[in-house]
């Protein structure tokens, strides 16, 4: 971690959008949302589905019960459109009734309704 992170370079124009949710603060909780994010318990469907509405990159990061999201997309996405056909992609309204007992919200509430959209204030420019 005190090494930063690779990132991988998009042959196209990106944009990017971070996003902020306050996660339960149970330590028993906090583990098991850390395990259904990993590598070996994540669940397939979630990543082709994000991947099928055209996002490029996706990165959470936790601090305490904070989560951090960075999503990276062509210059030409259409947010709103793509969270309408996530919601519509397989599994991914049991994923967020899944999800939604760490996330303190209701178990229908879609991706978009429950991550709050970060204003950036601070670009370190060329």
């Amino acid at each position: 971690m005190a090494q930063g992170y690779e990132q991988r370079q998009s042959a196209v124009p990106t944009k990017r959008y971070v996003q902020y949710l306050e996660i339960s603060d149970d330590p028993a909780l906090l583990a098991e949302y850390r395990k259904w994010h990993s590598e070996a318990y994540h669940w397939k469907e979630i990543r082709d589905g994000i991947r099928a509405v055209g996002i490029l990159e996706m990165e959470i990061y936790l601090t305490g019960n904070h989560l951090t999201m960075i999503v990276d997309a062509p210059a030409d996405f259409d947010r709103q459109k793509a969270m309408n056909q996530l919601a519509d992609q397989p599994r991914q309204a049991e994923w967020e009734a899944f999800v939604a007992k760490f996330q303190n919200c209701a178990a229908d509430a879609r991706s978009d309704e429950k991550w709050t959209p970060m204003e950036r204030i601070f670009r370190l420019y060329e």
